[in-house]
């Protein structure tokens, strides 16, 4: 079946799903395969819960009038999504970067809702598979998409790119990250790049923080034009952060000044609000909808989310974790106005050979703090923690399970509370101890 004749059958039936957990009635299932699974034997299970059709690539699956068999069911569902982008042809924003990709979108969405019909990306849908599900999401209704698009290794922001063809793109920043799969910091930057170089290609714009010099420079080797083909974000400013952030910002030299206090937590957040905030300029968002959309955004997913247990109060930043980030939250921290602060901070994923060398650099970096407590979790923070002097503030945990023993046993209450650490080691599990 090519293209063309599948994009019939999802013309009628247009509504996608991978998980035979999740089979709603008149929908298309496509089998994928996993390390651990093989979706074409789900398929009948699929069609039984309410698919319409189910999508195969193993013959013996395909017995089913309902059962399309395609060479590759996974390129089939990515070309499905490019043809269906092609087809809808409107304004696609497209948002990558090492740290905030994630709440950028988020804001953003917010944003731009306030004056269009906005689709975006789903919690963290933001790989080979979450991006075409979200392109196969878009409907006549939408006006914008935001996409956003992630990636552990070289040629996959390149290869989304190409089946979004995004109008606009963004890259919040570009930081050490995923480096077992980029290799270093230059891999990291190389593979970011793609997006500038898929963009200029189409001779699309870029949102850009003129403020990062990495950003402007790989922005220049390009080409991009600061004002005409690179939009620079608007000046904004820290104004408080203790713990929530306030933020102003002002479109030119001679406009009056906005002030937003954010549910974010995090003064790194000032830059993806000034994202936001450009955006939202440029697609005709007053600076009035702005404000009140920036103002009642409140994080949910475990990203700079602050929580008041009635115990302690907890910075939850444990969605994700890398060198740069985790840095940038302790600096947060540090500033912070508190009686009684402690960290608990876990393994940062993926970092290849220098993950003993970044984890050291963390340790040491918490030895000059004055944090009253310390708890490392995980088996790369006890590597780079046993040589450190300053043992006596430190407890290491083997695990997040570890962790719950311990609260378990001795309740923590009073603290102000950072918790850090890569998705893997599952910190968002501690706040209903806490």
């Amino acid at each position: 079946m090519d293209i063309k004749e599948l994009y019939a059958v999802y013309l009628q039936h247009p509504q996608v799903t991978t998980d035979s957990r999740h089979c709603p009635a008149d929908s298309i299932f496509f089998a994928l395969k996993g390390a651990t699974f093989d979706g074409n034997q789900y398929a009948a299970s699929a069609l039984e819960k309410g698919c319409a059709v189910a999508v195969v690539d193993e013959a013996q699956y395909a017995n089913d009038d309902c059962c399309i068999l395609v060479d590759d069911a996974l390129k089939s569902l990515q070309d499905l999504a490019a043809y269906h982008r092609e087809q809808w042809g409107g304004t696609i924003l497209q948002i990558t970067g090492t740290n905030g990709k994630t709440t950028t979108k988020e804001l953003v969405a917010a944003v731009l809702s306030k004056a269009h019909n906005v689709l975006f990306t789903e919690g963290n849908l933001n790989n080979h598979i979450g991006v075409p599900l979200t392109l196969l999401r878009i409907t006549s209704e939408n006006d914008i998409v935001v996409v956003e698009t992630g990636a552990n290794h070289p040629g996959e922001i390149a290869f989304l790119s190409e089946m979004v063809k995004a109008d606009y793109g963004l890259i919040t920043n570009v930081g050490s990250a995923h480096l077992e799969g980029f290799g270093s910091f230059e891999g990291v930057k190389k593979t970011k790049e793609e997006l500038y170089d898929s963009l200029k290609e189409r001779n699309a714009c870029i949102f850009i923080n003129g403020m990062d010099d990495v950003l402007r420079e790989m922005a220049a080797e390009r080409h991009f034009v600061m004002d005409e083909t690179a939009i620079p974000y608007v000046e904004g400013r820290v104004e408080e952060c203790n713990p929530f952030l306030c933020v102003r910002w002002r479109e030119d030299d001679w406009k009056p000044w906005h002030t937003i206090r954010t549910h974010l937590v995090g003064a790194y957040n000032v830059t993806n609000v000034r994202a936001a905030v450009t955006v939202g300029l440029k697609f005709g968002v007053s600076p009035e909808q702005i404000d009140e959309a920036i103002a009642d955004y409140v994080p949910t997913n475990s990203r700079s989310e602050y929580r008041d247990t009635g115990r302690n109060h907890l910075l939850l930043d444990a969605y994700n974790a890398n060198p740069t980030s985790m840095a940038a939250a302790l600096d947060n921290f540090s500033m912070i106005e508190a009686a009684h602060k402690m960290v608990i901070l876990g393994d940062m994923r993926e970092l290849g050979e220098e993950s003993y060398a970044e984890h050291r650099k963390i340790v040491e970096r918490l030895a000059g703090s004055r944090l009253e407590t310390i708890w490392l979790v995980g088996p790369e923070f006890q590597k780079a923690s046993e040589a450190s002097n300053f043992s006596s503030m430190v407890s290491v945990f083997k695990d997040v399970e570890a962790v719950k023993e311990a609260l378990q046993e001795s309740p923590l209450e009073g603290q102000t509370i950072l918790i850090k650490g890569s998705n893997g080691t599952r910190l968002f599990q501690l706040p209903e101890l806490l």
